[in-house]
């Protein structure tokens, strides 16, 4: 374990602010917006990774420094110790994120999560929206 995690220092870093949609540059993100995904987890990132067939490791206890409520991130490796590259197609950091930024909105816990919510939001909200503009009108008036 403690070699492994020697090893492990000298991986890249990759938050997930890095690919955030969200965020500005001043706040962190490193690629343009149009190209970067909303709100990516390091569990996504970390998939993603392994889609792309790099080592990756998580590290949940660590934050990111100019936003400390931002908690995870992930350690990838690029390239082998004889310096040949694990997947051609990436060879720099700036490709990496690319990359990862495409493959996390197709994640399988996105799509999961994406399909009921509006189901179950769009029952709850046509019946909330009738019943709040009738009770609201009349709440209104009586004061």
């Amino acid at each position: 374990m403690d070699g492994e995690a020697i090893n492990i220092k000298k991986w890249i870093v990759f938050y997930p602010i890095y690919i955030n949609s969200k965020k500005t540059i001043a706040e962190g993100q490193r690629i343009s917006a149009t190209k970067a995904c909303e709100n990516p987890t390091c569990v996504e990132i970390a998939d993603s990774c392994r889609y792309l067939q790099l080592p990756s490791a998580i590290e949940i206890d660590k934050a990111y420094p100019r936003d400390f409520m931002q908690r995870g991130r992930v350690r990838v490796l690029l390239k082998k110790e004889d310096g040949t590259l694990y997947n051609p197609a990436i060879g720099s950091r700036k490709q990496l994120m690319l990359q990862v930024a495409e493959l996390v909105p197709r994640h399988h816990g996105r799509t999961k999560k994406q399909e009921p919510t509006p189901t179950s939001t769009a029952g709850p909200s046509k019946s909330g929206v009738g019943a709040s503009k009738a009770g609201g009108k009349g709440g209104r008036k009586k004061k």
